[in-house]
């Protein structure tokens, strides 16, 4: 009789552990999904203006002039700003990620 109930111990036993080991990976599944979880990243504040269009207030000329001296000197990151800032006020400035006000009342 000592045999069938510590038999039925070690069973029990046995059981309890898988009932622990289960709950613990229940869990650990459940920490390690809030620790990964993933957040909405916001696009944008829905009332956000988009950005103004640069002003070059000189004539293309001045511009092909100031390109060729900052070519001369190796400034490449002011020719691109100037570019950006110049063409965007030509018809493809929409390609620059700026929006042109044509054809918009307000």
């Amino acid at each position: 009789m000592n045999s069938i109930s510590l038999h039925s111990f070690t069973d029990l036993l046995q059981e309890g552990k898988m009932k622990l080991l289960v709950w613990l990976g229940a869990l650990l599944c459940l920490f390690a999904c809030h620790l990964s979880e993933a957040r909405v990243i916001p696009e944008g504040v829905p009332y956000e203006e988009p950005p103004a269009v640069p002003y070059w207030p000189y004539s293309t000329s001045d511009f092909w002039n100031y390109i060729e001296y900052f070519r001369s000197i190796g400034a490449y990151n002011h020719i691109n700003e100037m570019a950006r800032a110049f063409f965007a006020h030509q018809h493809l400035g929409d390609t620059l990620g700026y929006e042109t006000t044509e054809g918009h009342e307000h």
